[in-house]
């Protein structure tokens, strides 16, 4: 008992002075510099999003005389309610949502897949085929041959033309197969020992351990889904029922800026909306559920993608 007790005394005493160890010049200095600037870059990267969202709540032509940085001066939700009221934006909304869902779900199942197969020491094409997907992340066929391809598979003017392309990415695939081969092969082997075949391998022993890569990738993908109006204004514009929420804040952008007729009718006893007014209501829409989502993924984000992103 008394050998423990003089442990538990010098343990002590020595927690006490690394506690009361004076800092020295140099780390003290690293301190503040460091602080300030953590504080510099939160201050910069968060004016611009309260700034727009103070422009988003003010009124749209006292917005033009300047002067708003994070409150707004003449508060007013007409700005919303011109966007919400865009004729085919709920039905958009519902499209963005379900393209964001199961494109997310299809690509982080085939690229995962995929990546297991070419992690695989054993697999003797894994050096040609890395190679070949890495070629295709800087060599495309360009926009005319890809719509024709498209339209031969019969893609075009289908909810399909949403998620069939983005299944399948290079970078996305490499960044899996990277952080698999970090995974220890000896797990691998006694799993194989025990009768493991490969489906029980990926299911039961590579996937729970590549939670952090497949939350990365997967805000990859859904951030990419979410944000995409191109492919709907080239493949399926003819097809109201299958527009995206982008593609319709995009149109009303469009028609706001351009035509100046469009911003006296918007005109009413409330107040009135200016191009400048829509452009930041319809920004704040479009990325408020990415900074809901964002907070459930961080941290994943920074092991998923640090240990993912070294290519061998």
């Amino acid at each position: 008992m008394s050998a423990v007790k003089t442990k538990s005394i010098t343990l002590e005493k020595t927690n006490t002075r690394r506690k009361h160890k004076k800092i020295s010049g140099p780390d003290l200095a690293f301190r503040i510099c460091n602080g300030i600037f953590m504080l510099l870059f939160v201050i910069i990267t968060l004016y611009p999003v309260l700034n727009t969202l103070a422009i988003s709540l003010n009124d749209g032509t006292d917005a033009l005389r300047g002067g708003i940085h994070l409150v707004p001066r003449v508060f007013t939700w007409k700005n919303y309610q011109t966007v919400l009221e865009k004729d085919n934006l709920i039905a958009g909304a519902i499209v963005t949502v379900a393209r964001t869902v199961i494109g997310t779900l299809l690509a982080l199942v085939t690229n995962a897949i995929l990546a297991f197969i070419v992690s695989r020491k054993n697999f003797m094409f894994a050096k040609p085929l890395s190679l070949f997907w890495v070629i295709t992340m800087y060599v495309n066929g360009g926009l005319i041959p890809t719509f024709l391809l498209f339209k031969s598979l019969g893609l075009t003017n289908s909810f399909a033309v949403y998620v069939v392309p983005g299944m399948l990415s290079a970078f996305n695939m490499l960044v899996i197969r990277t952080y698999m081969r970090g995974i220890p092969d000896s797990l691998e082997e006694s799993a194989q020992l025990d009768g493991a075949g490969y489906t029980t391998i990926f299911l039961k022993i590579i996937s729970p351990l590549c939670k952090p890569v497949y939350a990365t990738v997967a805000l990859f993908v859904a951030v990419g889904q979410w944000n995409s109006w191109f492919d709907a204004m080239l493949y399926n514009r003819m097809r109201s029922d299958l527009t995206t929420l982008q593609y319709e804040l995009m149109k009303l952008l469009s028609s706001v800026t351009n035509q100046s007729a469009s911003a006296e009718s918007m005109k009413n006893s409330t107040g009135t909306v200016t191009p400048t007014s829509v452009r930041a209501a319809a920004t704040i829409i479009t990325m408020l559920p990415i900074i809901c989502i964002y907070p459930f993924l961080q941290r994943y984000f920074v092991t998923g993608l640090t240990l993912g992103g070294v290519k061998e």
